[in-house]
Parts: C-alpha cells; sequence; structure tokens
C-alpha cells in the first residue's frame, strides 16, 4: 500500500508541475491555436498515468479491498450523476453554469465518503 501512495503522489506532483507549466505558457500568449490546444491538453499526461497507477493499486488489492473500492465506486459515481443532472435543472433556473472542473473534486469526495462507509459497514 506504501507502493500505491507514492506512485500515487508521484503523479499528483506531476500533475500539478505540468498544470503550473501549462497554465504559465498559455497565460504568455503569442501561440497558434493548435499548439495551445496541445498545451492545455498537457495536464492530461500525468492525469492518464494517475488512473493507472489506480488501476494497478486495485488490481493489487484482496477481495474484501475491492468490494469496499467498488462500492465507494458506485457511490461515487451515482452521487456524482445524480448532483449534476440536478445541478442542470437548477441552470435553468438561473443558478451560475459551473465548470466541468467542479466534477472531479466532487466525485473524488464522494468517493472518500463512499470508501468510508464502505469500510465500516465491513467492520
Amino acid at each position: 500500500m506504501r507502493r500505491y501512495f507514492l506512485e500515487l503522489a508521484g503523479c499528483l506532483a506531476l500533475y500539478a508541475v505540468v498544470l503550473a507549466a501549462s497554465l504559465t505558457v498559455l497565460g504568455q500568449g503569442g501561440q497558434a491555436d493548435g499548439p495551445r490546444v496541445l498545451i492545455s491538453l498537457a495536464p492530461m499526461i500525468p492525469a492518464f498515468l494517475l488512473c493507472w497507477v489506480i488501476v494497478r493499486g486495485v488490481r493489487r488489492m484482496d477481495e474484501l479491498q475491492r468490494r469496499v473500492q467498488f462500492e465507494a465506486i458506485v457511490f461515487a459515481f451515482a452521487g456524482s450523476a445524480l448532483s449534476t443532472f440536478g445541478y442542470g435543472f437548477l441552470e435553468n433556473a438561473g443558478l451560475p453554469r459551473l465548470s466541468m472542473f467542479a466534477v472531479w473534486p466532487l466525485m473524488a469526495v464522494l468517493w472518500v465518503v463512499g470508501a468510508a462507509l464502505a469500510a465500516r459497514r465491513y467492520r
């Protein structure tokens, strides 16, 4: 598990560095549209690495840990779907549009909550 957290931390650190660099370069302007698109998508490379680390971590888990994570992901998926769908209706009522960047933090928080609830269930 220690190795998993080190890999996860490394991916998050790499993501932060690439994101900061891409925002800096984009903030300077002067790029053509094609390079701007590529630069803006650069943080997706460490994001894909992060997903790969998570999948590898789940594959290393025992059956009970996998079950807990499965229930946590189901909780996060359902909660994210209902929250974003519901907020879409609220936008029709005049509430401000939210950036797609709000979805991942919501999903992550719900995953942590779901994992805590599922782990508690199996104690």
